[in-house]
């Protein structure tokens, strides 16, 4: 039954030998979900809420791990490809609307005969909030409670408990965090 909820409420298409796993209590909708080559993963957690986001894996030995209680807002684009490469997403993360996390250019760069832009895969810890049209590049990765802001580009690491904003993103803040509810401080 929930592999036909799966199919109704989302544009799925899958070739290949894969491995999907997808909590009963996660709620996954109006997404396409693209799965290509062999032995990839897709595992999103318990309590998680995707909607409307493409989640491409193509290649092999690939995965996508969407942590427990994670949100991750509408035309926002999740990628891992090539072979070996993952994006992981950690519990209780927050995406915003268009953020972007891709793991390759999708095309080689070639210095010579020697490619120079290899897909690399991609943490993002627990706890973290990417604002409206954030962007995680391969070889990327943002620590556990912090904020990346809006239409700011991680190419490098950044750390737990920052603000990170620009192109690229660089920390502008430390020992921050963050929460949904909103309080008035004077």
């Amino acid at each position: 039954m929930r592999t036909l909820l799966l199919y109704i409420r989302n544009k799925v298409r899958i070739s290949g030998c894969h491995h999907v796993q997808i909590d009963r209590t996660a709620r996954v909708r109006r997404c396409f979900i693209s799965i290509k080559g062999q032995n990839n993963r897709l595992i999103i957690g318990k309590g998680a809420s995707v909607c409307g986001t493409f989640l491409e894996i193509n290649g092999n030995d690939c995965s996508i791990v969407i942590g427990a209680n994670c949100r991750i807002g509408h035309n926002s684009y999740l990628s891992a490809r090539e072979t070996g490469i993952s994006i992981t997403v950690g519990k209780n993360s927050s995406f915003s609307r268009n953020v972007k996390i891709m793991t390759s250019d999708g095309h080689n760069i070639l210095q010579g005969d020697r490619r120079i832009n290899p897909a690399r895969s991609i943490v993002i810890g627990d706890h973290v909030w990417i604002a409206d049209g954030g962007v995680v590049l391969k070889g990327g990765s943002v620590g556990d409670h912090s904020i990346i802001g809006m239409n700011a580009m991680v190419t490098r690491a950044i750390g737990s408990n920052k603000i990170a904003v620009g192109q690229p993103a660089v920390e502008v803040r430390d020992e921050v965090s963050w929460c949904e509810e909103l309080t008035h401080h004077l």
